[in-house]
C-alpha cells in the first residue's frame, strides 16, 4: 500500500447515495395522515422522541422508523388511530425499502480511485437486509475490500473494524456526512475523520465539529477526497 494511510472507510447513506430525503418525504406523508390530530411541529417532536427512545430496541433504519411512526400515531390519537392510517404508514415504509438507489456526485470515482492504492471498506449502520440491498443496487459492491454493517458507530467499533481490515485506526481514515457517527468516534479511536456535509441530516445525528483538531477535515463533496488523501499520505506524521 502506498502512503501512510492504508485503509479508508466510507459511510453509505447520504455519503455515497441519497437516504435522508426519502425519510423526509415519508415524514411529510405521515404528517398529512395525522393532520386532524396534531400540528406538524408537535407531530415531529413526538416522532423524534419515539425514535430516540426506540433506538435501543430497533436500531437504525427504515423498520425502526416505521414502528416509531405507528407508535406516535397511536399516542397522538389516544389509541384511536384508524387501521387505514396504520396501513398507509406500513405501505410508506415498504416503498422506502424498495426505492432505487441514487448515487451522490463523485461517489463511484472516489471509491474507484482510492481503491487502487488503499484498502477501501464500507462502514454503515442500519438494517442488515436493507443495507445489503442498497449496496447491491449501487453497483459499488465489487470495489470494496470489506463491508461492515454495524448496529452503531463508536470508537470501539472503529478500532475493531480498522484492525480487522487494515493496520489499525491510526492508519485509517473515515469519510461521511455525520459528525456524530462518522467523524468524532473515528478521531477518538485515533484515525482521521473527513466530514462531507449533506443538505439533510437527521436530528439525532447532529454534533458540534471538532474545529482545529489536526485529524479533522471537511470537504464539500467526494470529488476532493482523493487529493486530500494524497496530501495526508505525503504529510503523515
Amino acid at each position: 500500500m502506498n502512503g501512510r494511510i492504508t485503509t479508508i472507510g466510507f459511510d453509505a447513506d447520504d455519503t455515497l447515495w441519497q437516504n435522508e430525503a426519502f425519510f423526509r418525504l415519508t415524514q411529510d406523508r405521515f404528517t398529512a395522515l395525522l393532520a386532524d390530530h396534531a400540528s406538524a411541529d408537535h407531530l415531529h417532536d413526538r416522532l423524534l422522541a419515539a425514535e430516540r427512545r426506540n433506538l435501543g430496541h430497533y436500531g437504525f433504519g427504515i423498520k425502526g422508523f416505521v414502528l416509531s411512526m405507528i407508535e406516535t400515531a397511536i399516542e397522538v390519537t389516544d389509541d384511536r388511530v384508524p387501521a387505514r392510517v396504520i396501513r398507509e404508514i406500513i405501505a410508506a415504509g415498504q416503498e422506502m425499502l424498495a426505492h432505487p438507489i441514487e448515487l451522490l456526485p463523485h461517489a463511484r470515482d472516489a471509491v474507484e480511485t482510492l481503491a487502487a492504492d488503499h484498502r477501501v471498506i464500507l462502514v454503515t449502520k442500519g438494517d442488515l437486509l436493507d443495507q445489503e440491498r442498497k449496496l447491491a443496487q449501487s453497483g459499488l459492491g465489487e470495489l470494496f475490500h470489506g463491508v461492515e454493517i454495524v448496529s452503531d458507530k463508536t470508537p470501539a467499533v472503529y478500532a475493531r473494524v480498522f484492525a480487522r481490515h487494515g493496520d489499525g485506526a491510526e492508519r485509517g481514515l473515515m469519510v461521511g456526512n455525520s459528525l456524530k457517527s462518522d467523524v468524532l468516534p473515528v478521531i477518538a479511536a485515533g484515525g482521521v475523520g473527513v466530514y462531507i456535509p449533506h443538505g439533510l441530516t437527521w436530528a439525532l445525528e447532529h454534533a458540534d465539529p471538532p474545529d482545529g483538531h489536526p485529524r479533522y477535515h471537511t470537504l464539500s463533496d467526494l470529488g476532493g477526497l482523493a487529493a486530500l488523501v494524497a496530501d495526508l499520505d505525503r504529510n503523515f506524521p
